[in-house]
């Protein structure tokens, strides 16, 4: 990766997430346009350009961006309310990402090589990724309905799909660290998930969900290791 590039991020950073204090956030999503704080986020995202490059000669480059994070941050606040709040924050680090990815590639007629979309391997391991989400869960409420506990199908204590969605990111994980060769955290993995799950199991004192959990989670790890290796063996 380019070296300019990398310092655009790098200050981008800093700026969005170091140098901004939540009473920032929260007066500029009071005053919207009116707020200092958001004319004096975007100076110093601009001075932390300079200061990252020791250049003063990339004001072009400082200047560019700083506009266009001013228009990016002004267009967030004045369309954002409670419920798009988390969604127009991705969108608005999306954006910025991409502004400083065209300004670099005007600038310093920087290119991004993509050539691996195209690649088999590739998509491959895009395709061994998805099955260890959706499908998965799918598959594997199929196999275990049939042992789930009763009143246990959903409990006060327990987030909305929780358990689904921290299956998804353990089969993740462990897919992850298979294709890159690091086996040995897939069992730090599961030990980790056996100490958190040990109290609640203890508490429950019930012996069919200690069982039904225990399915659970060797058939989940099972699957990912299974799916894992799978994709390992086509892409070698």
């Amino acid at each position: 990766m380019d070296i300019y590039l990398v310092k655009l991020i790098l200050a981008h950073l800093i700026g969005d997430f170091f140098l901004q204090p939540n009473s920032w956030v929260k007066d500029k999503e009071q005053k919207k346009l009116k707020s200092w704080k958001l004319y004096l986020h975007v100076g110093i995202h601009v001075v932390l350009i300079f200061l990252i490059f020791f250049d003063l000669s990339i004001w072009k480059v400082a200047l560019s961006i700083g506009g266009l994070h001013l228009l990016i941050d002004a267009l967030k606040i004045l369309f954002q309310n409670r419920k798009n709040a988390r969604i127009l924050f991705f969108i608005d680090q999306i954006l910025h990402f991409c502004s400083i990815v065209v300004v670099w590639h005007f600038a310093y007629k920087g290119k991004i090589n993509i050539s691996y979309i195209n690649e088999i391997n590739t998509w491959i391991i895009i395709s061994g990724l998805v099955f260890l989400t959706m499908p998965t869960s799918i598959i594997m409420r199929v196999i275990i309905a049939k042992w789930l506990p009763p009143n246990q199908s959903q409990t006060p204590q327990s987030l909305q799909n929780a358990g689904k969605y921290i299956g998804i990111l353990e089969r993740a994980l462990i897919f992850l660290f298979i294709l890159t060769n690091h086996f040995e955290a897939v069992g730090f993995l599961l030990g980790a998930k056996s100490i958190f799950r040990f109290g609640d199991l203890t508490k429950a004192n019930d012996i069919k969900l200690t069982e039904y959990v225990l399915i659970g989670t060797l058939l989940s790890f099972g699957i990912a290791i299974a799916a894992a290796m799978f994709t390992q063996y086509l892409i070698a």
